[in-house]
């Protein structure tokens, strides 16, 4: 199903602007910043955690690496749906990705993607509506999270790392969390929630908050991801990865200049290191950033990556894409290939990338299941699977 078959599936227009590109009126999908061969290693082996490298600052990226990336995946999509940009999420429009909730074979997907194409990470997008039955508060509705947590356990039963992704542009129904709207406190009782059931879990990763823009003070932001990653670590979740997410829908491109690098870096650890904080940044291909067009222009390098590589070996620190991609052309994937192997070149700080998306609906990522085996789109084939050789491709 294409996009705009999407939202004639749901009944809808297929609205676009430059600020907040959205399919439709219930089904948002994640926004990037603003317009300003050799499989991987296998996901049941490898540490838990990440140590980034010594802070070395030079001109040119003369220190970069050369082997592979450490993580490479897919978002699973479906629990977000119903969610926009300012925060509101109609929890009826949600459509679980899972066949035992009347849903497409999320499950199905996930394993192929291991099996078949190497890749070893999920992210699963959830409304903080869903999560707590539409309350703004911290504590979880059992019916709702059970759903979810159904797609966590099916995520982590392939062997791959699972983000836990709160998918609200740091925003409850129209409000900026510690900004005017919910507490810090609020949302940190929500990360004590959820941390407290994946204490366990080595291989589930937290990832804060999706998307915040348009935030008023980035300084006021730092503080309010600092009280979900207190909360995280003192709910028994010590060693896991916490992604930290920036302004500017968390743009790859906009990540130092705007702020968010300088002010998260003091976010910190209950003993004041900074071992697996990782941040959290995203960057489509397409005209105006939006990840809404089908052709690529850009492979984001010198534009993005390359600056924002350096800035983090500077600072001896690291990142992960969790959103980019593009459509199923051939300008797609000459750009997102090139996207891919020189953020393999730069492994040291970028630890990988997760694809939007598959999961609910046939999304751009989406496999097609043809009886008895799961056949993959052109972008999956060409470059977001480990095993098409994008890694090693050329970057330019």
């Amino acid at each position: 199903m294409t996009l705009l078959s999407l939202a004639v599936f749901l009944g809808l227009s297929l609205a676009v602007n430059a600020q907040s590109p959205v399919y439709g009126q219930y089904y948002s999908q994640c926004l990037p910043g603003s317009a300003s061969p050799s499989s991987s290693s296998n996901p049941s082996t490898g540490p838990t955690s990440t140590s980034a490298p010594s802070p070395t600052c030079s001109s040119s990226l003369v220190n970069r690496a050369t082997g592979k990336l450490r993580f490479a995946g897919v978002n699973i999509a479906g629990f977000d749906f119903g969610c926009g940009t300012d925060g509101t999420c109609d929890t009826t429009k949600v459509v679980p990705p899972l066949k035992q909730y009347n849903g497409p074979d999320g499950q199905g997907q996930m394993q192929h993607f291991v099996n078949n194409d190497g890749m070893n990470i999920f992210r699963l997008p959830v409304g903080w509506q869903w999560l707590t039955g539409g309350a703004q508060s911290g504590t979880l509705n059992q019916n709702n999270f059970a759903k979810y947590d159904a797609l966590v356990q099916a995520c982590l039963g392939t062997g791959a790392y699972c983000i836990v992704d709160v998918h609200n542009y740091a925003r409850f129904n129209g409000q900026i969390v510690g900004q005017g709207g919910p507490s810090n406190d609020v949302l940190a009782s929500l990360w004590s929630s959820i941390a407290s059931k994946y204490a366990s879990q080595s291989r589930v990763i937290f990832g804060v908050m999706n998307e915040p823009h348009d935030i008023p003070n980035i300084s006021t932001w730092a503080a309010t991801v600092q009280a979900s990653v207190t909360a995280i670590r003192k709910a028994g979740a010590t060693s896991q990865m916490i992604l930290l997410p920036g302004n500017n829908w968390t743009s790859a491109e906009t990540f130092v200049s705007n702020g968010s690098g300088a002010a998260l870096l003091k976010v910190v650890n209950l003993d004041g290191s900074t071992t697996n904080l990782i941040f959290d940044v995203h960057k489509y291909l397409d005209s105006d950033n939006s990840g809404t067009h089908t052709d690529c222009v850009t492979n984001n390098i010198q534009s993005s990556w390359a600056p924002l590589a350096n800035w983090l070996r500077c600072n001896g620190r690291q990142a992960l894409n969790t959103e980019t991609g593009g459509g199923n052309t051939s300008s797609c994937m000459q750009y997102v290939c090139q996207q891919i192997a020189f953020q393999a070149q730069n492994s040291d700080v970028i630890l990988g990338y997760v694809g939007w998306s598959a999961g609910s609906f046939d999304q751009i990522l989406t496999p097609t299941w043809n009886g008895n085996s799961w056949t993959d789109t052109q972008l999956v084939q060409k470059c977001i699977s480990p095993n098409s050789g994008s890694q090693s491709g050329p970057t330019s």
